[in-house]
């Protein structure tokens, strides 16, 4: 393949990466427009509300009740590295955002995105757990 070509991995990194710059700006409708109808959002832990499993609709409507709470309206996630094979893409990630409670959250993730046909089918999300019920549920 040539260069010029690219490969399935990079157009898969380069769509992970936009995501998550669109996922910084807050816009709920834009940033499910990346996931397929029949996607699926798994999260760590056993924060209520937040971990367990979520379909489209219900990722979405977890993003609106975490952007309300925040100073922007949005969680800014800076990818810091990608690794990708085939339909998987790996990112570790950080997250920043000022609440209006004066928390700051500033969290590390490692994410697993499956990527088929320009959309994103299945995300996995390991965080800090203890860092995410402090900022957003212990208040």
């Amino acid at each position: 393949m040539s260069a010029a070509t690219g490969t399935i991995e990079d157009t898969n990194k380069k769509l992970v990466t936009e995501f998550m710059e669109v996922f910084s700006t807050g816009d709920v409708e834009k940033i499910l427009s990346y996931l397929d109808d029949s996607a699926t959002w798994w999260v760590a832990g056993t924060i209520e509300g937040v971990s367990g499993t979520k379909d489209k609709a219900a990722f979405g409507e977890m993003l609106s009740g975490l952007s309300a709470l925040t100073k922007t309206g949005a969680i800014r996630l800076t990818p810091q590295a990608l690794t990708a094979e085939g339909e998987r893409v790996a990112a570790e990630t950080e997250s920043y955002s000022e609440l209006s409670n004066g928390r700051v959250y500033n969290n590390l993730y490692h994410f697993v995105f499956i990527v088929r046909d320009g959309k994103i089918h299945a995300v996995k999300e390991y965080l800090d757990t203890e860092h995410t019920r402090a900022i957003f549920v212990d208040r």
